[in-house]
């Protein structure tokens, strides 16, 4: 925080790209720091279902409209400019330069005292008309805003490691799904990469600076890589076997884009502008920031432990069990529902519901006493051939069954999945523990319609690890019509079945065995 005594000092806080990938991340920081926050958006449905939407306020507006910027800086102290016009077409630049303006000029006759900038780290002797138009846009814009009468604090950064990041999505797209690849010569190109939480801390932090503070700072983690040692070290860290990257000097920016666009689900127009900015080197000169936002200790935080991070969602089996709010963060490496829907890497799903003619108490019965004796409801064959699959590839198979015929908890194995999350009465959430190219969870979920129908709700999902994982989901999935679709269908039956039979458990297991032990195969 700052260093004039002002850290305790509540703010009223205006945060403008709050749907985007940084700004979403800011708000719930702020609040947290005992700011007040009113948010700028174009469309104020994309805030309000985030878990920060009831703590702060949100204004119609845009930032290249002079009206509607005035009036969400009244009575603002801090403003935090966010939003750029990259992937927006050709005349991105003018964008940029019009509503930089407009929002500098607007934010002085409104009083605000400070002025937060997010922008791109350039290269040091380059001229800026040698720059690639993202670069030389962020470059403008940062210097709209520090000839401006309020004072400004002008962040700096490379790539941003974090689900979101346009930036770090391409290398991980890129890394998970080739490999070996043939890449341009931009992967010899140094960088100095830095980790979300590390700039929000910088961000949040310049909220207190002092008056007389009006300039550009670089930021950015302890490490400065190439973007081939990037993509080396993303394989180690998820798991995966070493990549073969081959430079070739015949990729063009313009082909590079192309190419990314093949690959990896970022767009091409915004892969363009990105590639091009690759070409220049770009390390912090300096690391002044921390005279006003101190580092603590380990901060800021390593590539690999931002990298642990930015992948730990999945690799740590962090599926959200809320339907409502898929995708919901508990870091701010995670995703957020309002992120590309290209960000936070590859989780294929299949999802299934149906109306249920069964009590919620009988349709609930049915999904805990899944498994082991009572079977998974669809196509034995199938489930009974992946179990001999998984048991020749030295897998646990089918044969472990269940501990309990009728009730389940969290540890339970069941066959070869193990019991990750229980509600009762409501969710039942499996991790596979099949021999798999990748991680895998099976949902099923008992609700309630908007008519008091009950409803049941199943939901596959697969993380690939490698080309591999990504073969197996598309090579397996013609089938989970079948399997996954006929296993909804049958849950919903059996529990119709059981709910017209009162006397009897519905999806309990034959009377002869009510209870059986862990293990056991009859």
């Amino acid at each position: 925080m700052g260093t004039d005594g002002r850290s305790a000092e509540r703010l009223h806080c205006l945060v403008t790209g709050a749907s985007g990938y940084i700004g979403g991340r800011l708000v719930p920081e702020l609040l947290e720091a005992g700011h007040r926050v009113r948010c700028l958006a174009r469309s104020p449905d994309k805030l309000r279902d985030h878990p920060w939407a009831a703590d702060a306020e949100t204004v119609l507006g845009d930032v290249t409209d002079a009206e509607s910027v005035a009036a969400a800086l009244r009575g603002i102290d801090v403003a935090y400019y966010l939003v750029h016009a990259l992937g927006s077409g050709s005349g991105f630049e003018d964008t940029d330069r019009r509503a930089a303006r407009v929002f500098a000029e607007r934010a002085h006759a409104a009083g605000v005292r400070r002025i937060v900038y997010l922008g791109g780290l350039t290269p040091r002797g380059v001229p800026e008309d040698s720059l690639s138009p993202h670069l030389r846009s962020r470059a403008e814009v940062g210097r709209i805003f520090l000839d401006a009468p309020v004072p400004a604090t002008v962040l700096r950064a490379a790539v941003v490691i974090g689900s979101g990041s346009a930036s770090f999505e391409m290398l991980r797209y890129l890394t998970e799904r080739l490999p070996a690849m043939v890449t341009p010569s931009w992967v010899h190109t140094r960088t100095q990469p830095i980790g979300v939480r590390d700039v929000l801390r910088y961000l949040v932090g310049s909220a207190t600076m002092p008056a007389d503070v009006d300039r550009a700072f670089d930021i950015g983690g302890p490490d400065v890589l190439t973007y081939r040692e990037m993509m080396t070290r993303y394989a180690a860290v998820a798991g995966l076997p070493r990549r073969l990257i081959v430079p070739v000097p015949v990729l063009t920016p313009r082909l590079s884009s192309h190419w990314i666009g093949l690959v990896t689900p970022v767009p091409a127009s915004l892969a363009r502008p990105l590639t091009e900015s690759l070409r220049h080197e770009v390390v912090c000169h300096e690391h002044d920031i921390a005279r006003y936002v101190p580092d603590p200790p380990g901060m800021p935080l390593p590539f690999d432990e931002a990298l642990a991070l930015a992948l730990r969602r999945v690799r740590e089996a962090q599926v959200t069990t809320r339907w409502s709010s898929a995708g919901v963060p508990g870091a701010p490496s995670d995703p957020l529902p309002t992120d590309p829907n290209w960000a936070g890497g590859s989780l294929y799903r299949d999802e299934r519901q149906l109306p249920v003619d069964a009590p919620r108490e009988a349709l609930w019965k049915v999904v805990e006493g899944i498994g082991g004796d009572n079977g998974w409801y669809s196509f034995p064959l199938a489930w009974a051939v992946r179990g001999w699959l998984d048991r020749f590839a030295g897998g646990v198979g089918l044969r472990r069954g269940r501990r309990d015929a009728e009730r389940l908890r969290v540890g339970d194995s069941l066959d070869f999945w193990r019991v990750e999350e229980i509600e009762p009465g409501r969710l039942l959430r499996l991790r596979a523990e099949m021999r798999l190219p990748g991680l895998a969870w099976l949902e099923m979920c008992v609700d309630t319609d908007a008519d008091g129908r009950t409803r049941y709700r199943q939901r596959a999902l697969f993380h690939p690890r490698g080309l591999l994982g990504h073969a197996y989901w598309w090579s397996v999935s013609p089938f989970h019509a079948v399997v996954f679709g006929g296993m909804a269908r049958n849950i919903a039956r059996a529990a119709a079945r059981g709910a017209s039979a009162p006397g009897r458990a519905a999806g309990a297991g034959p009377a002869r065995h009510p209870r059986r032990t862990r293990g056991a195969r009859r």
